[in-house]
């Protein structure tokens, strides 16, 4: 017996092209034809086309369909394919279904004289718009219907399939007996036959069974969300379009074709089937700055971190000054940021958001010593029962300024900044490497360090870099800070810069090009005359030079009391705002977002009016663009928010 599948749908459309009355209509990124023949012969093929060596049905067989029914009124049959003599109304096979029904017709020639016999399956529901394949199995007296690969549904019957039936002069006709009524008007995606065989372990062995495929037609068969160039689809189709609004929606294969429209960023995109593709987007450009939100702090706020929990929300993390009452926790809510949790802190600097796997962690750094005279920053861990942040591990650090995150070869790291101890600034700050045996961070490293206020992890190829903002030695603030890079597992010296009091270091990259920015926040040197102002002085943009291997200087730009850098796009353009904290005689100084220009560099484009302005932080909802500043000189922080045109 030959137990090749025999593909009858396709033998309908042999050559690709559609017979008319034909359409190729898509659904949930799955397609199938859709049947509305006014001549239903068209939809026919003789027999002998499958049947080529022999004029006889196979005795044992199954019969594979995957369809998507519509809503069938009670009372009514629809055929989804009969096998009929040329000569004879009579049906010698066929397949049709009612509502909760599917009845298998076949002509037996003992029973010649009398109507075909019909073995009916009950409580056969398909009316969920959903795609479903079922597997008739027929042997004798014994019939088998398997759907969706679920339990089969077993009948045996007193009259058995014909052991000799005879097709010789018979035709196959797609969703139809030759008639108009009980026309098929569902979607068809196979419609195959195997003989001799049960087919129900072939096509349950796949994760998704109602679309499981032993043969398909060209046409129905995926292509190229988009044509490799501009030719014409081959086989075009249509589909029940769907146009989702609002944040981001899921791009799987249930949502292949459909189409979602950013409102808030003015684009139009596709679905592909695993990722949302761009086809007409409205570049934004900033327009204006307005303030959105004051928030209260508890009190001044020397940092601030946001990050997205998934499934939780948006949150905004600050690093304040006093305990009590410590440091806070914000939610994002109804377009707002309001109070979710309080966690004590001491002089708290930063905090630092990361995952490791499943688990989230959000780091802080404590300047000064807790109530019993212990000098600690702690590491907290997202509790999914609480919905809290709950202490997880406690590190030794000395006037802690900031920790970093960062994975290297798979390994997970966390590098915190000691800024001083007692009085000597020139101590070791420390990278810790996560033990996933113990589940702690364990030391790994001690780098020197100068009254140091910032890591910088980032990665340029193959190669990981740190970078440490060195600050004060304890008579000048004129000191080089240094680039570190990952080599035969530790970091070793790749370049020293000379900086003024460095606060900040800011990686980031415009096409193919990687930058590094220093916030200099002052100049001071004991042993050289005091300058006209301490604090008005440059910071400086270094561009990474490939030939020498080295960051040079590209731009400088005249700061007041620089503390941060933050860099973030809008549309095509590209942004830095500084945190500009006193000028040398007052802390309202304006903080300055600058445009990236090409060839100009940087040039200032919106001053912003703040306070003591200690860091900045850039995030995106489905309502727009914002930016968020702490200061370090009042308890209130500002949220602001982008106009674009």
């Amino acid at each position: 017996t030959d137990l090749r599948p025999l593909d009858i749908l396709s033998e309908v459309v042999p050559t690709g092209r559609l017979a008319r009355g034909m359409r190729v209509f898509q659904v949930q990124g799955v397609r199938g034809f859709q049947l509305a023949a006014s001549r239903p012969r068209i939809l026919g093929f003789p027999a002998s086309r499958l049947f080529i060596h022999c004029d006889r049905f196979p005795e044992e067989f199954s019969i594979i369909v995957t369809l998507r029914v519509l809503g069938v009124p009670a009372k009514r049959n629809e055929y989804i394919f009969t096998l009929m003599a040329e000569e004879s109304p009579s049906v010698l096979v066929g397949l049709r279904y009612a509502p909760d029904k599917l009845h298998f017709l076949f002509w037996s020639q003992e029973r010649a004289s009398s109507w075909q016999t019909r073995v009916t399956f009950h409580n056969v529901s398909l009316y969920d718009n959903q795609w479903h394949t079922l597997v008739l199995a027929v042997s004798g007296q014994s019939f088998s219907l398997t759907v969706d690969c679920s339990v089969p549904k077993d009948l045996v019957v007193e009259t058995p399939f014909p052991a000799s039936l005879s097709v010789k002069r018979a035709s196959f006709y797609l969703g139809n007996r030759r008639r108009r009524k009980g026309l098929f008007t569902g979607l068809l995606r196979q419609l195959v036959l195997l003989p001799g065989a049960d087919a129900t372990p072939r096509v349950c062995t796949a994760t998704n069974f109602k679309e499981e495929m032993l043969s398909v037609p060209t046409v129905l068969q995926d292509v190229p969300t988009k044509p490799a160039s501009n030719e014409v689809l081959k086989y075009p189709y249509e589909t029940d379009t769907k146009v989702t609004l609002g944040s981001r929606p899921p791009c799987t294969k249930q949502e292949k074709a459909q189409f979602w429209f950013n409102a808030s960023q003015r684009g139009l995109y596709l679905c592909n089937g695993s990722a949302w593709i761009s086809l007409l987007e409205v570049k934004q450009r900033l327009d204006y700055v307005e303030e959105y939100q004051s928030l209260v702090t508890n009190s001044e706020t020397m940092g601030v971190e946001v990050f997205t929990i998934p499934k939780v929300g948006l949150f905004a993390a600050t690093a304040n000054r006093y305990t009590p009452p410590g440091s806070a926790i914000y939610k994002w809510t109804d377009g707002k940021f309001v109070p979710y949790q309080n966690i004590p802190t001491y002089q708290a600097q930063s905090w630092k958001y990361f995952t490791i796997g499943k688990k989230i962690f959000l780091a802080v750094a404590n300047f000064e010593q807790n109530d019993r005279g212990q000098e600690f920053s702690v590491i907290y861990k997202w509790s999914r029962r609480k919905e809290k942040f709950i202490t997880y591990q406690r590190i030794t650090t000395h006037s802690a300024r900031d920790w970093e995150a960062f994975v290297i070869e798979g390994e997970a790291f966390l590098a915190v900044v000691n800024h001083r101890e007692g009085n000597n600034h020139n101590i070791d700050s420390v990278i810790y490497r996560w033990n996933p045996r113990t589940g702690l961070f364990e030391t790994n490293q001690t780098i020197p360090t100068s009254g140091a206020y910032d890591w910088e992890f980032f990665t340029i190829g193959p190669y990981s870099f740190l970078a440490v903002a060195n600050t004060f030695n304890g008579t000048s603030t004129k000191i080089y800070s240094h680039i570190y890079i990952w080599l035969s597992g530790s970091f070793q010296l790749f370049q020293s810069i000379l900086t003024f009091g460095a606060a900040d270091w800011e990686v980031f990259r415009i096409g193919d090009r990687v930058f590094l920015a220093v916030a200099n926040s002052h100049s001071y040197d004991s042993g050289m005359p005091a300058p006209s102002n301490f604090y008005a002085i440059n910071s400086s943009i270094y561009e990474l030079n490939i030939t020498a291997q080295m960051f040079v200087k590209f731009q400088d730009l005249l700061t007041y009391s620089a503390l941060d850098w933050e860099f973030f796009s809008v549309g095509d353009d590209s942004f830095l705002v500084v945190a500009n904290s006193f000028d040398g005689f007052t802390f309202s100084v304006n903080s300055i977002i600058y445009r990236w220009q090409g060839y100009e560099g940087f040039v200032a484009a919106h001053h912003l009016p703040t306070v003591g302005c200690r860091d900045w932080e850039a995030f995106h909802t489905t309502e727009g663009s914002y930016l968020l500043y702490s200061s370090a000189k009042e308890p209130l922080s500002k949220v602001l928010k982008l106009k674009t045109t």
